[in-house]
């Protein structure tokens, strides 16, 4: 059981990317449940760092009753695979474990650290795997537990939870569901009506490994304008190939009615596009909103920034501060340039379904990481 644990741990906090910005000013948790357990989630992504404090109720066998408590991250881009990286990742995967143990009294074994499938792929791709291994060592050194487990975690069991966590059981059969990451993408569906025959989908590239390999190419120039061309190149190489590939091998097209997408970068987009439906964390979207988007995020990523989202809304019902805060979010995780790589990737993917005879509907799925924990207290815990 506790081998899922760590496995949904590392899923919720990789998918969705959403992290507080909060600094540690919090002296306690703040819980829901009379009775419960907390644990501790820390985990290695593409982009960095994030943890995660999880209540459950002790109530949970009968009700799967959970709480995410609390959670933060520090980006440290560990795949670019620098030294410079790999101190800064270092140092916060430990910053992180004392401050989940010391700080808020959690105990070493409810506290779960894991390495996500992003840098797995992107470490075997770059011949990188050292620097996977020599993390977790120094690690261990660090925090002086020579025994502790430092799981780096598959891509199917990614996707394979993730969907029974973020898709509707009424949805389920009819659902693609595809997790951009920083690192990779991952995904599928259940042909079989069967939960545990995974039809995977998956590709070596992310949002935070397209945006390198086009700062790669920009060779120095940095502009905008020469960014979003070589992007352009990036994306219509070996990705096009890989992403026509693979979707053509999963069947998706034929079998799925429902393309869902999660990840940083559909919560950014839905985010960004749809300031108005702040409350709904499922976004219907079509593709020529994104394109749309993406057009006026390489012309004017200024009108995508908190004031001028805010000062644009007239609707007095919605709550201003709310949706300030949340683009405030957005701007803190993804800059420019990274939101140009991710919703490139995005609209790639979502081409492939573009059909002329049949159209499929879009959805950008904005809580991922509540979908993995509601996937463990199904699985591991209430054991369905």
């Amino acid at each position: 059981m506790l081998r899922k644990f760590v496995k949904i741990l590392c899923l919720s906090f990789f998918i969705f990317s959403i992290s507080s910005t909060d600094s540690y000013s919090q002296t306690s948790l703040k819980l829901k449940f009379k009775k419960s357990s907390v644990y501790a989630g820390i985990e290695v992504g593409s982009k960095g760092v994030k943890m995660s404090f999880i209540e459950i109720s002790n109530k949970s066998v009968t009700n799967g009753e959970y709480n995410l408590v609390k959670d933060t991250s520090a980006n440290t881009d560990f795949i670019s695979f620098s030294q410079s990286s790999f101190s800064a990742t270092l140092k916060e995967l430990t910053n992180f474990f004392t401050i989940a143990n010391k700080k808020y009294d959690i105990p070493s074994n409810k506290i779960f650290t894991v390495i996500s499938s992003g840098v797995k792929v992107q470490s075997e791709k770059e011949n990188k795997t050292s620097f996977v291994k020599n993390l977790i060592d120094s690690f261990k050194v660090k925090i002086n537990e020579p025994q502790r487990k430092v799981e780096v975690i598959d891509v199917i069991d990614e996707a394979r939870l993730s969907h029974l966590g973020i898709v509707p059981a009424s949805k389920r059969y009819t659902t693609f569901l595809v997790d951009i990451g920083s690192g990779n993408t991952k995904g599928g569906y259940f042909p079989n009506e069967n939960t545990q025959d995974l039809k995977l989908f998956q590709l070596t590239w992310g949002t935070k490994s397209i945006a390198n390999a086009a700062e790669k190419r920009s060779e120095g120039d940095l502009s905008t304008s020469n960014y979003n061309k070589q992007l352009y190149r990036v994306l219509a190489g070996t990705p096009n190939t890989e992403i026509t590939y693979a979707v053509n091998v999963s069947g998706a097209y034929a079998m799925s009615d429902n393309i869902a997408f999660s990840g940083g970068i559909a919560w950014s987009v839905a985010t960004l596009l749809f300031p108005d439906m702040i409350d709904n964390s499922v976004v219907p979207v079509t593709y020529d909103d994104v394109l749309k988007f993406s057009e006026k995020l390489a012309k004017n990523a200024g009108d995508f920034s908190a004031d001028a989202i805010v000062k644009k809304i007239t609707d007095k019902t919605l709550d201003k501060q709310q949706i300030g805060n949340e683009v405030k979010k957005v701007n803190n995780v993804f800059d420019q340039r990274s939101l140009m790589a991710g919703t490139g990737l995005l609209l790639k993917i979502m081409r492939q379904f573009e059909g002329i005879y049949e159209k499929k509907q879009f959805f950008l799925v904005k809580n991922g990481q509540v979908g993995w924990i509601s996937a463990y207290v199904d699985e591991s815990i209430i054991g369905r």
